[in-house]
């Protein structure tokens, strides 16, 4: 090693940008690198999102379809199969209820609960949440439980 192979640790000297439009000294004063005119040479220019330089955007000229009803309601899906494995865990003993579920993160506090019925149940369960499916029902009544819709 010696002087001319000298060099900072890597990554402990950071190069800061280009100082542009701090006099003509600098060799980046003038229009600091903007070009002359047009809006991209302007302060405070900002393009629109999805702007395609006055060609009709491309979200305006895909068809609208469908319909999404503001007043559904949307339930929050367990499985069967998920409270099994949370009996195995010994997390739950003999009933299901919207604390039961908060507290194992499976739902949130405000949220509408629904059973459904993808995989079985061993456990005899009293569960009592905002609905069921009908394989769930009949899943949960067959293993010795109990269904309390809320």
């Amino acid at each position: 090693m010696d002087l001319s192979n000298l060099k900072p640790a890597e990554g402990s000297v950071k190069k800061d940008g280009k100082r542009v439009g701090r006099g003509e000294g600098s060799g980046k004063g003038g229009t600091a690198t903007r070009g002359h005119k047009g809006a991209k040479s302007r302060s405070g220019y900002s393009k629109k999102i999805g702007f395609e330089g006055g060609q009709m955007p491309l979200q305006r000229r895909v068809p609208k379809f469908g319909f999404n009803n503001r007043n559904r309601k949307e339930y929050q899906g367990i499985n069967l199969d998920t409270l099994q494995t949370l009996v195995d865990n010994g997390r739950i003993k003999d009933t299901v209820d919207m604390d039961v579920l908060v507290e194992n993160g499976l739902a949130g506090r405000n949220e509408l609960v629904k059973i459904l019925g993808r995989g079985e149940l061993k456990a005899k369960l009293k569960v009592s949440v905002h609905k069921f499916t009908a394989s769930a029902k009949e899943a949960i009544e067959a293993a010795g439980g109990e269904v309390v819709t809320l």
